[in-house]
């Protein structure tokens, strides 16, 4: 394969200083790769893969599932992992300077490709940002269950005092004084976001009988789960593969209206490659459907509340599911 640029040169002359020191970047750590359903690829031995992830936490497990998917089929990986920002990211596909990334289709659709209209089916969005984005040389392989989109989350010690509430549109149905919410400033402002999607089900900001300015807290993101959880407001703003919801006993309400855009992840490769190596994108075909909310939110929890490291928590995840073995046992 073609050489790569100057950004992965750069990674890779610090990953050396860092060696010589008997140290490694924490980023390109991951444990020893047995054979399991994922073996190595004809022709993959000796050929550079570069896998590339921004730098969350969700990020981090994906871009370590697919180093420990690209090692276990017998490529040489370079972990380009942990890159701040979508754009950089996005950037190093699109140039070749990476073959894989874990992307998300509204990301895609509504960020890179500048669609001003979001699509809320999720197979119908998936298909979209694939047929606009192959003429821009990268490839979508097949989506993954879990969609990291938005979502109202209510603790769920309070479900039935709000009349056993599961879904949005059961909100107009509550008294006013019951509808209150916690969200972000960036979410309040939004398009998409906190006015129009009360419109979406229903109800109208700053009416006095149906959602006044007063049952609406404005909050730091990472403060809007323990906010919803002490009581503060009765629903939450959340991401839906957020480990916050499981550790702190939220429920998720159903979005029953189809108001929020599809956030799927799915592979992206650079298609050059796959055209070299098409059994790679069969490598993480076999992933893509083991990969649900409840799976990235039980990993997402893991790092963030247990303090696990991400390459361990992704590597546990592999050899559970059987995609690989630990050569240690």
């Amino acid at each position: 394969m073609r050489r790569r640029g100057l950004i992965a040169g750069a990674l890779a002359l610090s990953a050396v200083a860092l060696t010589g020191c008997g140290l490694q970047p924490v980023t390109s750590y991951v444990p020893p790769v047995g054979p399991g359903s994922i073996t190595p690829l004809d022709g993959a031995e000796g050929v550079d893969l570069t896998i590339t992830s921004k730098n969350f936490t969700e990020q981090l497990l994906l871009g370590k599932i697919a180093v420990i998917a690209g090692t276990a089929a017998g490529f040489d990986v370079t972990d380009l992992s942990n890159v701040p920002g979508s754009q950089p990211a996005r950037e190093l596909l699109l140039s070749g300077q990476a073959d894989v990334l874990w992307e998300y289709t509204g990301t895609a659709w509504l960020t890179y490709l500048g669609q001003a209209e979001a699509i809320t089916d999720q197979n119908e969005m998936w298909q979209a940002v694939y047929d606009v984005d192959i003429e821009n040389g990268v490839t979508w392989g097949e989506p993954a269950p879990m969609n990291n989109t938005y979502a109202m989350a209510v603790r769920t010690e309070a479900v039935a005092e709000l009349g056993g509430i599961s879904t949005m549109s059961e909100l107009a149905a509550l008294p006013v004084e019951a509808r209150t919410f916690c969200v972000e400033s960036e979410f309040n402002s939004r398009p998409d976001g906190l006015n129009p999607m009360l419109a979406h089900y229903g109800m109208e900001r700053g009416a006095a009988d149906s959602v006044p300015d007063g049952n609406v807290g404005i909050y730091d993101t990472g403060a809007i789960y323990s906010a919803t959880d002490d009581g503060a407001c009765n629903f939450g703003e959340v991401f839906t593969t957020d480990g916050r919801i499981d550790a702190l006993d939220l429920t998720v309400l159903t979005d029953d209206l189809s108001f929020f855009p599809a956030y799927n992840v799915a592979p992206v490769f650079f298609t050059e490659t796959i055209d070299a190596y098409p059994g790679l994108e069969e490598i993480f075909a076999q992933i893509s459907p083991k990969l649900t909310d409840e799976v990235l939110r039980g990993m997402n929890r893991e790092v963030d509340v247990d303090g696990e490291e991400p390459a361990d928590v992704a590597y546990a995840w592999m050899v559970d599911e059987g995609f690989i073995t630990d050569p240690a046992e």
